[in-house]
């Protein structure tokens, strides 16, 4: 569920060559097929399995960096996530991290495909509603384990193999259902978004509550006085028409449950009859 031209292939610039040659890559420059940009799709679909045959045995593998940037991330965030804490997490020193990955963002990449392959993909034959409606809540677990995915751009998602075995099951369920092509993709869009944002909002308050000790309904409860003292029902009839018919009262644990089934149920609609 990402924005990715698979058939755009840039023009290589000499600033690139060089960048990549350095063993970075700025953010204007990670469209290009440079170097860096090979090595991270190499290290997605092929990676080392083993260590050399020659040599000392290594202390660790790859997997175990991208485990403990994970452990990291889970544990801090993405933002305090840096080669040096997944160093010290593994026991080793920082710059031997760069022998199994070029950099922190190559890292990242990494992390987000390997979490992506926790999602228990639905099967084939399951009608499109009920597979749309599964993936979407692994989806939302999925962000409960690990939050900082709703910090990650998602618009830069990494070509790996479980990103796209979870892309490929969302649009084929879509398919099922009778969308096509670019319908397919702002369904898509839809949804995703239906679901950043209500995860965001929850995963947020639970921090907060967390933090702070305070629940949402406490908070809420202490500020009774000022729908008794300020609220002026003649300045907001809007709002106060709304609470009267009890809009206000669809935010338990099942509201994103309706809203989604609300939101299919609107696409459903367009569906030319087959």
């Amino acid at each position: 569920m990402s924005g990715r031209d698979p058939g755009r292939q840039p023009e290589r610039t000499d600033r690139s060559a060089q960048a990549a040659h350095a063993g970075r890559i700025d953010e204007g420059d990670q469209a290009t097929d440079s170097e860096a940009a090979r090595r991270i799709i190499r290290l997605l679909w092929d990676p080392p399995v083993s260590p050399p045959a020659r040599g000392p045995k290594p202390k660790i593998t790859l997997d175990d960096v991208v485990e403990a940037g994970i452990a990291v991330a889970d544990a801090e965030g993405l933002d305090a996530l840096s080669m040096r804490k997944v160093a010290t997490r593994l026991g080793v020193g920082a710059m031997s991290l760069y022998t199994y990955v070029p950099g922190r963002d190559e890292l990242i990449e990494l992390m987000v495909d390997r979490v992506h392959g926790e999602l228990d993909l639905p099967a084939i034959e399951l009608p499109w509603r009920a597979s749309v409606e599964q993936q979407v809540k692994e989806r939302w677990r999925m962000y409960e384990r690990h939050p900082w995915l709703l910090d990650f751009n998602m618009a830069r998602m990494p070509v790996g193999p479980h990103v796209l075995d979870a892309d490929e099951a969302f649009y084929a369920a879509l398919l099922r259902a009778g969308f096509e092509g670019a319908d397919v993709v702002s369904a898509t869009n839809l949804i995703t978004w239906q679901l950043l944002g209500a995860a965001r909002s929850e995963i947020v308050e639970a921090d907060v509550t967390r933090r702070t000790g305070t629940s949402a309904e406490a908070y809420w409860n202490s500020r009774m006085s000022f729908w008794e003292t300020y609220f002026d029902y003649d300045r907001y009839p809007a709002m106060a028409a709304i609470w009267a018919a009890g809009g206000f009262d669809d935010e338990e644990a099942h509201a994103f449950d309706r809203q989604l089934s609300r939101l299919l149920g609107g696409l459903e609609s367009r569906l030319k009859p087959r």
